[in-house]
C-alpha cells in the first residue's frame, strides 16, 4: 500500500483547528483556532465555557439576542492561553474552522494576527469590514479531508528493520 500524501502546511494547520474543535462545549456551533507562526503551533482554543462554569451541552445554552453568551469563542480561546503563558502573537497566523465574529475579528487584529485562514464561513458580520482596514487577509481554504492517514503498516515494517 502506498503512503498517503503529506498534507500541505495550510491543510496540516486546518486539520487540527477542526480536530480542536471536537472539544467545543457549545452545541450552537463547534469551532476550533490554531494559532500558528514560522510553521509553528503557539496555541489551541475551541468554544466553551469559563473555567467553573456549566457547559451548554450540560445544562443548555445561555441565549441572549440570539447568542450563546455562555461560551468564549475559539480564537479567544487561542488568544488567552497564549496571554496565560506569554506567548506573543505578534506576526502569527489564525487558522479557524469558521469566519471569525466581528468581535474575534477585532480581537485577533488588537493581537498581531497578520492572516487569517478558514474554510467555512458564520453568519453576516463586520469581521471582513474590520479585517480590510487593519490590512489582514483572509484566505478561503477547501475544507480539509476528515480522515487521519495514519499508516500502522510502516510502523510495523520499520520495526521489522530493528
Amino acid at each position: 500500500m502506498s503512503a498517503a500524501k503529506r498534507p500541505s502546511w495550510d491543510e496540516y494547520f486546518l486539520k487540527l483547528a477542526m480536530l480542536v474543535s471536537e472539544r467545543a462545549t457549545c452545541p450552537r456551533m463547534h469551532c476550533g483556532c490554531v494559532l500558528v507562526k514560522d510553521k509553528r503551533i503557539l496555541s489551541t482554543g475551541y468554544n466553551g465555557s469559563i473555567p467553573g462554569d456549566v457547559h451548554c451541552e450540560d445544562d443548555g445554552c445561555y441565549i441572549v439576542d440570539n447568542h450563546c453568551i455562555r461560551t468564549i469563542h475559539a480564537e479567544m480561546n487561542a488568544l488567552l492561553q497564549c496571554s496565560i503563558h506569554g506567548v506573543s502573537t505578534s506576526g502569527a497566523t489564525a487558522y479557524v474552522t469558521n469566519m471569525p465574529c466581528t468581535n474575534c475579528a477585532k480581537s485577533l487584529v488588537a493581537a498581531g494576527i497578520t492572516e487569517i485562514v478558514i474554510f467555512s464561513d458564520y453568519h453576516n458580520t463586520q469581521a471582513e469590514e474590520f479585517l480590510a482596514i487593519a490590512n489582514v487577509p483572509i484566505r478561503r481554504l477547501e475544507m480539509p479531508k476528515t480522515e487521519i492517514n495514519y499508516d500502522l503498516d510502516s510502523f510495523t515494517s520499520a520495526k521489522k528493520f530493528k
